[in-house]
């Protein structure tokens, strides 16, 4: 109350009482890998196929641009990308290549993502200039002459220019690191994205490099922080066996982990290259990612990403035995080893098969569900984010009250959507103990169980005499 005197009517406006939690963002995912243009180590927001030309073309050792053109097969979602590839730090430069211009007057490098170009003519003694004689795409590595300067169509040229170099890329640029002035680099750049953009990805993915051990183990570490899950994915040439073997402590793969925040993949698959006009290889674990991402959007965060059909994967390299009810099949034995693998039947198409993260088989708590773990991670980060609002507020039983209550709503809702079977928020009174209160601490309770997928389906036969009893006329 306001403490001058008045003689009158006023009105003071009481905020209280539940309010509504907001979801967290679940189908973003987070890529960290090289291209031969755009900002480096910088997030950059990627919501629609119009975003991919930033980052220049589909290149040898340039993994963004792939990644995101597999992802985007699947269905449209959002990524935050991370190009660690540094055209100062990452550069090679050609001398006197042979460049030819076309008929048209256009011409091509060898190398795209070029800079500092010198274009001359074959012999040597002259430079053309860009703007008068041609125009030039650094990023493409692309040129067309100007009709009003000197270079003419059929033209052979020499050319000599810097270029982004993605092979020189190392694993200790993908896990980054901060830098002199305090920014941070690789995958730890993906830390900045709430900053930038109010979310975090839930879905990361270090294409080509996720396959060696220090990346998956670094990838571990920051799905932690994120709550997020990583898809990693075994050597490109990888046999079942060494798959398997992998996940013990003579394996000599990446596969040496228990964490529930790793989702490891095997094998490679194959899908067509538009680019090239021929069929290439790629990792299921790009396609896994995209394929959780579409469930997120399509059912929801709570659904598995196993049996979904896998679009625009045209074969595997590695041949795997799928068969729905042998459990000896090579599907089968993977997924018992806590990998997700490809599951190719008679009329069934490509499907990702497994429900599991590396937390098992070590671990049987139902969190080694995938989407248990990503349950109970958009629960905690939502209460999370949602309670700011109730914090420094005079502590009463009204704030408790309402804080319990918005958390039982928003439950209510997970209930209603077949997210959750059942759950609770509550405020236990053994927790909060007059000397808590007085501190300004009041703890919560919540309590929630997330829908496992069907793994199994066990059908009972009996072979039952009596119905030989009809036979005579008998019900």
């Amino acid at each position: 109350m306001a403490a001058n005197f008045l003689h009158g009517v006023e009105t003071i406006e009481i905020d209280s009482g539940p309010r509504p939690v907001k979801l967290v963002k679940t189908a973003v995912i987070g890529i960290v890998g090289t291209a031969v243009a755009g900002p480096v180590n910088t997030p950059v927001l990627v919501s629609s196929e119009r975003d991919f030309a930033q980052f220049g073309p589909a290149h040898a050792g340039a993994t963004i641009r792939a990644a995101l053109e597999r992802i985007y097969k699947q269905k449209g979602t959002v990524a935050v990308v991370i190009n660690v590839c540094d055209p100062v730090k990452h550069a090679s430069s050609v001398s006197d290549e042979t460049v030819r211009l076309r008929e048209d007057g256009s011409f091509a490098l060898a190398h795209p993502g070029a800079s500092a170009l010198v274009l001359t003519n074959e012999a040597g003694d002259v430079t053309w200039q860009e703007g008068t004689d041609y125009t030039f795409d650094a990023a493409t590595g692309t040129g067309t002459r100007i009709a009003t300067g000197s270079l003419v169509g059929g033209e052979v040229c020499r050319a000599s220019y810097t270029y982004a170099d993605a092979t020189k890329v190392t694993p200790a640029d993908i896990i980054g690191t901060i830098d002199a002035a305090g920014r941070r680099t690789g995958m730890k750049a993906l830390r900045d994205s709430y900053q930038l953009f109010g979310f975090y990805p839930k879905i990361l993915l270090a294409p080509v490099f996720g396959t060696l051990a220090a990346v998956t183990q670094e990838l571990a570490s920051l799905a932690d922080d994120l709550r997020a899950i990583a898809f990693v994915n075994a050597p490109a040439g990888a046999t079942v066996q060494q798959a398997i073997s992998g996940r013990g402590a003579l394996g000599n793969i990446n596969f040496a982990t228990s964490s529930r925040r790793i989702a490891l993949c095997f094998p490679h698959v194959k899908d067509f290259d538009v680019a090239t006009n021929t069929e290439t290889v790629a990792e299921l674990a790009t396609y896994a990612a995209g394929a959780l991402a579409r469930k997120d959007q399509e059912n929801g965060y709570w659904w598995s990403p196993s049996n979904t059909e896998l679009t625009g994967v045209t074969g595997t390299d590695t041949p795997i035995y799928a068969m729905i009810n042998d459990p000896n099949s090579e599907a089968n034995l993977l997924n018992e080893a806590g990998i997700l693998t490809t599951f190719n039947s008679f009329g069934t198409g490509i499907r990702l098969w497994g429900n599991r993260s590396a937390a098992f088989p070590s671990e049987t708590h139902p969190k080694n569900f995938i989407n248990v773990q990503r349950v109970a991670d958009v629960i905690a980060e939502s209460l999370e984010y949602f309670t700011l609002q109730f914090i420094d507020r005079p502590l009463d039983s009204a704030l408790i009250d309402a804080i319990a209550e918005s958390g039982n709503a928003f439950l209510r809702k997970l209930i209603a959507d077949e997210a959750i079977i059942d759950g609770r928020v509550w405020a236990d009174e053994a927790d909060n103990e007059a000397t808590e209160l007085a501190a300004g601490h009041v703890t919560f309770t919540y309590d929630f169980m997330p829908t496992p997928p069907t793994e199994r389906i066990t059908y009972k036969s009996v072979v039952n005499i009596a119905y030989l009893q009809q036979l005579l006329g008998k019900s």
